[in-house]
C-alpha cells in the first residue's frame, strides 16, 4: 500500500463516518500521510483527526477513535493508535508494505508520475542568454534546473512548453557585430565589445560564407556580420543545449516582435486598458499602479521601443498562444525585474498571482584546487557550459546543479565531482543502480527471474531494512508531486541519495541470491522484486534530473 493508497483508505473512513452522520464535516479533499521519525510508532501518521476536530466541534481523540474504527476494518491496514492530542500512527498489513515493491516494478516508468497539475497548460522560460557569446555557467545552471523543472511538472500532468527567448534586437547585438567585423578586419575590439576567442572564430567563419565581405566598404558589412554573426551564435547554442539534454520546444525571437508590429499592439492594448500615458515626449506604462516603484517607458522620446515594450509584446504573445501560466528564470541580478513585470502583467488585465511566476536563481562558482574559477564574457575568460561538461561530465554537471535549492549560491568543486567515490553524490546514486543491475544480471545467470506480479508473495518482506526501502519507494510519487509543487528539483536529488543509502544499508542486511546449492525461495523472489523497484525508482527519479543510469560502472 502505498501513501496515496493510504491516503484513500483514510479519506474513504471519513466518508463513512461523515455518510452516518457520526461527524458533522466536509470530507476533505486533502490527507497528509506521513512516515513517523520514530518506527515504533507505525508505518504512517495522519493528523486529520486534529484537523478535523475544530469544524466538527469534537475533541480531536474523539474523532480519531471514530476513524481509528473505520480504518481498522482496512484489508491492508493491521493496527491503528491514538498517540497525543490526536495523532493516528498506522501499521500496515504484512504483505501491503510489500506491494508497494510489486506496484513500482508493475508500472515502470510511469511510478511516480501523478495527475496532480493535470489541465494545466505551462510556458517555462528559461537560459534566455544574449546570442553574443556562449552558455556560460550561469545559464548552465538554468539549463540543468530548467528542464528538470520542466521534466516535473509534465510528471505531474501539466502540459509544458519549454522556450528560450533569443535577444537578438538592440544595443548588445550590434555591439557584437561591431566586435566581429574587427576581429575580421585584424583590429581591437571596441571597448564595450565582446573580447573572448569565440568572437574570432565566428568573424572567420562569418568571412568565410561571404566572400568578399572584408572588400566591402564597413558600414556594408556590419549588417552581415550581425545577421550571419547571430545565426551562428544560435546554432551553437542550439547544439550546445542539445548536447546537454536540453530540448526547447520553441526558441523565440525578438526580432520577429518587431517585424510582426507586436509592441505598436502591446502598447495599444495596454492603452486601451487606460495605463499608458505620454510625458516629455516619451511613451510611459503607469505601473506604480500595480505596485512598481516607479513608471515604465514604453517608448522613448526618439521613438525607439525600449526592452520593456518588448517584454509587454512577448508576454501578451505567450497568453495569446493559450498559456495559463508565463513561468520565467532569472538570475538573481534580475531581482528588479520582477515588480515592472508583475506590474504589466496586471496592467494587461491578468492576475499576476495567476498568469505569471518568476523564478530567480543564484549564482555559481567553478572551483579548481580549491581556487574560483573567474568568468567574463566580455574580457574573454568564459567559464561556458561545455567547460562544465568537459570538466565533470555531463551526468554530473546536471545533478551538481540541480541539488542545490536555487536561491542558494553553489560552488560546484572540480576535484569531488570528478571522483569515483560515494562523497561524490551522482557517483553515489548511479553506483546503487549499477549494484543492482549487477544483482539482477547475476540472477538471471543463476535461472532466477521476477516472473509475474501475481505470484511474488510481497508478505515475505518483513525485515526491518526491507521495510525501510519499501517505505522509501513509497515516498517516490509524493517527493515528485512536492517538488513539481515548488519547483524544486533538489528534492528528487536529496531524496535519491537518501534511497541509494537505504538500498545499501538492505544489501548489507538482507542476502538476496541463494549461495552455492541453496535453493531459491519465495522470499529470494520477494527480495528481487523490492531490488528492481528500486533500481526502476533511481531510474526515474535520475530521468527527471535529466542524468543517466548506467548498469554497469
Amino acid at each position: 500500500m502505498t501513501p496515496e493508497q493510504l491516503q484513500d483508505a483514510v479519506r474513504t473512513a471519513v466518508a463513512a463516518v461523515v455518510e452516518r452522520g457520526a461527524l458533522p464535516v466536509d470530507v476533505p479533499a486533502d490527507v497528509v500521510v506521513e512516515r513517523p521519525k520514530n518506527p515504533e510508532h507505525g508505518d504512517y501518521a495522519t493528523n486529520l483527526a486534529m484537523r478535523l476536530a475544530k469544524p466538527a466541534g469534537r475533541p480531536p481523540r474523539e474523532v480519531a477513535e471514530l476513524l481509528a474504527a473505520e480504518l481498522h476494518g482496512h484489508a491492508g491496514i493491521a493496527r491503528v493508535d491514538i498517540a497525543g492530542p490526536g495523532f493516528l500512527n498506522i501499521t500496515l498489513a504484512q504483505g501491503a508494505l510489500g506491494k508497494i515493491a510489486v506496484d513500482a516494478v508493475t508500472a515502470g516508468q510511469a511510478y511516480g508520475r501523478t495527475a496532480t497539475l493535470a489541465g494545466q497548460k505551462l510556458n517555462l522560460e528559461f537560459v534566455s542568454a544574449n546570442p553574443t557569446g556562449p552558455v556560460h555557467i550561469g545559464g548552465t545552471r538554468w539549463a540543468a534546473v530548467g528542464d528538470a523543472i520542466a521534466r516535473l511538472l509534465q510528471a505531474s500532468g501539466a502540459d509544458v512548453t519549454r522556450e528560450y527567448y533569443l535577444n537578438d534586437a538592440g544595443a548588445q547585438i550590434d555591439r557584437f557585430a561591431r566586435s566581429l567585423q574587427a576581429a575580421a578586419n585584424g583590429r581591437e575590439v571596441p571597448e564595450d565589445g565582446y573580447a573572448g576567442s569565440y568572437i574570432g572564430d565566428i568573424a572567420a567563419q562569418v568571412v568565410a560564407a561571404e566572400p568578399g565581405l572584408l572588400d566591402r566598404p564597413g558600414d556594408e558589412q556590419l549588417p552581415v556580420f550581425r545577421a550571419r554573426g547571430v545565426e551562428l551564435m544560435v546554432s551553437e547554442i542550439r547544439s550546445t543545449m542539445e548536447g546537454f539534454g536540453v530540448h526547447f520546444d520553441v526558441w523565440f525571437s525578438e526580432t520577429s516582435l518587431h517585424e510582426a508590429g507586436a509592441l505598436e499592439k502591446a502598447v495599444a492594448r495596454l492603452r486601451e486598458h487606460g495605463h499608458v500615458y505620454e510625458s516629455e515626449g516619451a511613451v510611459w506604462l503607469r505601473t506604480t499602479t500595480f505596485g512598481d516603484d516607479k513608471d515604465r517607458v514604453l517608448v522613448k522620446a526618439d521613438g525607439e521601443p525600449t526592452y520593456f515594450a518588448a517584454d509587454c509584446a512577448y508576454y501578451l504573445d505567450k497568453r495569446g498562444r493559450g498559456f495559463d501560466k508565463v513561468v520565467i528564470m532569472l538570475g538573481a541580478d534580475h531581482s528588479g525585474y520582477v515588480g515592472r513585470y508583475k506590474a504589466l502583467v496586471a496592467a494587461a488585465g491578468d492576475d499576476p498571482a495567476t498568469h505569471l511566476e518568476i523564478l530567480l536563481g543564484q549564482l555559481v562558482n567553478l572551483l579548481r584546487d580549491g581556487e574560483p574559477v573567474r568568468m567574463s564574457k566580455r574580457a574573454g575568460t568564459v567559464v561556458n557550459l561545455e567547460d562544465l561538461v568537459d570538466a565533470i561530465g555531463g551526468d554530473a554537471a546536471r545533478y551538481a546543479l540541480a541539488r542545490a535549492s536555487v536561491d542558494q549560491q553553489i560552488d560546484i568543486d572540480i576535484d569531488l565531482w570528478t571522483r569515483k567515490t560515494n562523497d561524490n553524490p551522482v557517483f553515489y546514486v548511479q553506483y546503487a543502480h549499477a549494484r543492482i543491475s549487477s544483482v539482477l544480471r547475476n540472477a538471471a545467470d543463476l535461472g532466477l527471474a521476477l516472473g509475474e506480479a501475481g505470484d511474488v508473495d510481497a508478505g515475505q518482506l518483513t525485515h526491518e531494512r526491507e521495510n525501510d526501502l519499501l517505505r522509501a519507494i513509497g515516498e517516490f510519487p509524493r517527493v515528485l508531486t512536492t517538488a513539481a509543487e515548488l519547483r524544486a528539483p533538489h528534492r528528487v536529488a536529496r531524496y535519491l541519495e537518501e534511497l541509494a543509502g537505504t538500498y545499501h544499508r538492505f544489501y548489507d542486511s538482507c542476502r538476496v541470491l541463494p549461495r552455492g546449492d541453496e535453493e531459491a525461495t519465495p522470499l529470494t523472489t520477494a527480495r528481487l522484486w523490492l531490488c528492481a523497484a528500486t533500481a526502476g525508482v533511481l531510474r526515474n527519479g535520475l530521468a527527471v534530473l535529466g542524468v543517466s543510469a548506467p548498469e554497469r560502472m
